[in-house]
């Protein structure tokens, strides 16, 4: 299924555009809130992984979960954890068995800073106005969309 006319290639008809648009209004609504915890909005999706490993914790804690479950190659994320490693929120250590296997987990600063970030994502759609049966709506709609794409590249 093709649409070779010129409208189909405006740039408000394409979705990626759309997603990406999205995708930095949110992180610069978020960044407000995130300077106040002194995280950026990528080291906050990292904080926010290892809070559901702190309360189940995940089978391998390692820098390779961690890229899967981002999608974030080591590149990526090594310099974020270092930082975060700095900020004294998150422990890492190498495996005993493996060297080549680094081991995550949350410092009690890390654990604390939790506590501070709970809610963020409530205030932020309550604030912007959104809907949050909407919101939930376009969350599992963009898991299928997501799920499909990544399903082209396997």
């Amino acid at each position: 299924m093709t649409d070779a006319s010129p409208v189909s290639l405006a740039l408000d008809n394409q979705l990626c555009f759309k997603l990406y648009a999205a995708s930095r209004a949110m992180t610069r609504a978020y960044k407000p809130m995130l300077d106040q915890l002194g995280l950026t909005y990528p080291q906050y999706v990292v904080m926010l992984v290892l809070w559901e490993w702190h309360d189940t914790p995940a089978p391998q804690p390692t820098v390779k979960a961690l890229g899967e479950r981002l999608m974030l190659d080591s590149g990526t994320l090594t310099p974020l954890l270092k930082r975060l490693e700095q900020l004294a929120l998150v422990k890492r250590r190498r495996s005993v068995r493996d060297e080549r296997e680094v081991h995550l987990s949350l410092s009690d600063a890390g654990a604390y800073l939790r506590d501070q970030a709970h809610g963020l994502k409530t205030r932020l759609l309550c604030d912007s106005g959104v809907d949050l049966n909407q919101a939930d709506a376009l969350r599992d709609g963009l898991d299928q969309l997501l799920a499909q794409i990544r399903g082209l590249s396997s």
